[in-house]
């Protein structure tokens, strides 16, 4: 994604207050978080809680600047793009290795990107980025072209995500769940030392790495030796641990926490997640829900604010698009997606569903009865849901929850078996709106075939960033105004970060980037 404006919010996690102010060498970093989604992957996984540790595997044709949006060498020193947004060419750095010690070249990368298909919708994020693609070559060792059929503008940003991630030439012939399983081998800062699944995850600093993001301050290897991911499901647990020093850091800090982890000296660090934000995306082809004016009357039956405001940390805002305020190409659709109740009432009404003696409404016999699936990777999704679970029974809309394992969440979205699944998608550029709703990519929401399809394909290939704006506010109108998806509270990262920790720090997507963290303390 080559036009990229400002995605907002670029701060800095964990700056640490106490201590020294020179940078060390050494330690230990015990990070926890709430959820393990069982892979070790970073072209399949897409819960934050476990890009945490895997984005620190792999590295990147290039890496994108948290604050400006703009595209910056990584792995590639330079690239050139064709009038039409169809064919990339990467200029490859010389003497990067992976950690078996094999060359990342323009084979390597070739190899990489030629293997994501075969993942599927277990790697939905980067097969859609890589979706189109005529042919790859690797035109000498450190020149590799990639030439899509149709023009892809999201693609340059795309090279940036831990989903394109490079793995090395025999990570890329294992099998999908071998990946998940045993691991994949980068060119990271850091090394996949031990796995266990629900339990940690250990890395170790690559010695000799010497290839980093030119947007890191430190050149060279880490200051870390090593950082072991917890994995601690109770949010009560993660803060205490926090609070007692047994971990240095935590993910998804909650309101009724913040007070007690700040009067005990720990760092507050936020920044807002651009991408899709939080919300109930319909099942479009279930009998109920294929009816816009049923899925039109739950967004009018949320009252978003009330849910950030009680339910999520502090400074949490509610959905005013289907993308976060912080995502380029961002639409303010406040107006549409407004609290009103007696909106929503009516709109059934006139769609024929009469409240029955419990206040639960029907139609030809059948209750307005939905279940939402929802997954166990954050300790804000319950709390959000009974709200809505109670909010949309004031419409007359009853509501069942069903709670799932994050690991199950790529299984369910390709079946099919859901009615209105909980989630949110990170991504700094507005074509996650085509990743997620084209009905020609996975179209876990089968979204029916509409304008939409044009409109979402037309952005892909425009390169004229105000022109590609237009297109991008359409979808977001369009998405919004037949409810295909139903905005609710965008998603801000909190972390918890103790004193001792120094520049632990937020990428443009809001996930970690420890390459330039260090710790206090340490000899």
């Amino acid at each position: 994604m080559v036009v990229l404006t400002g995605c907002g919010g670029g701060d800095s996690a964990g700056s640490g207050a106490g201590g020294s102010s020179t940078p060390k060498s050494g330690g230990t970093l015990t990070f926890a978080v709430g959820s393990d989604t069982g892979c070790t992957d970073p072209q399949q996984v897409a819960s934050n809680d476990s890009i945490y540790s895997v984005r620190q595997l792999v590295d990147s044709l290039t890496d994108q600047d948290p604050q400006t949006g703009k595209i910056v060498p990584w792995l590639a020193e330079s690239w050139d793009i064709n009038e039409d947004a169809t064919t990339f060419t990467f200029h490859l750095r010389d003497g990067v290795t992976f950690s078996d010690g094999t060359p990342l070249d323009a084979e390597a990368v070739k190899a990489d990107f030629e293997a994501v298909p075969d993942l599927g919708a277990l790697a939905g994020l980067a097969t859609g980025y890589l979706a189109g693609v005529k042919k790859i070559t690797a035109d000498d060792p450190q020149t590799v072209t990639v030439t899509f059929a149709q023009p892809n503008a999201q693609f340059l940003q795309a090279t940036s995500t831990h989903s394109l991630g490079i793995v090395s030439r025999a990570s890329s012939k294992l099998s999908a769940q071998d990946r998940c399983t045993k691991g994949i081998v980068g060119s990271g800062p850091f090394t996949l030392a031990e796995y266990a699944a629900n339990q940690s995850t250990t890395l170790k600093k690559r010695t000799g790495y010497a290839w980093g993001s030119s947007l890191w301050k430190k050149q060279g290897e880490a200051y870390l030796d090593q950082v072991v991911f917890k994995v601690l499901p109770e949010a009560g647990v993660r803060t205490g641990s926090l609070q007692s020093g047994q971990v240095d850091a935590i993910g998804n800090v909650g309101r009724a926490d913040e007070s007690a982890l700040e009067a005990a000296g720990v760092s507050l660090e936020a920044r807002a997640n651009p991408g899709v934000v939080f919300g109930l995306s319909p099942n479009n082809a279930h009998p109920i829900l294929k009816d816009a004016a049923v899925r039109q009357a739950i967004g009018y039956a949320i009252d978003r604010k009330q849910i950030a405001d009680t339910v999520f940390n502090t400074g949490t805002e509610p959905a005013t698009s289907v993308l976060a305020h912080t995502t380029p190409g961002y639409e303010d659709l406040s107006g549409k997606l407004a609290f009103d109740l007696d909106k929503a009432k009516r709109l059934l009404e006139d769609d024929g569903w009469s409240a029955g003696a419990d206040g639960i409404r029907e139609k030809d016999g059948k209750k307005l009865s939905l279940t939402i699936t929802w997954f166990a990777n954050s300790p804000t999704n319950q709390p959000s849901l009974e709200l809505i679970q109670q909010q949309l029974r004031q419409a007359g809309i009853a509501v069942e929850l069903q709670q799932n394992e994050i690991s199950q969440f790529a299984t369910i979205l390709q079946t099919g078996d859901f009615e209105l699944a909980w989630g949110n998608v990170t991504r700094a550029d507005p074509d996650i709106l085509r990743t997620q709703f084209s009905t020609s990519l996975a179209n876990f929401y089968q979204v029916p075939e509409t304008d939409l399809e044009k409109t979402l394909t037309q952005q892909a290939g425009t390169i004229d960033e105000a022109a590609r704006d237009e297109l991008v506010a359409q979808a977001q109108e369009d998405l919004v105004e037949n409810a295909y998806t139903v905005p609710v509270v965008e998603l801000q990262t909190k972390l918890g970060v103790a004193q001792r920790v120094h520049d632990l720090n937020f990428e443009a997507s809001s996930r970690i980037q420890l390459h330039d963290t260090w710790l206090n303390g340490v000899e």
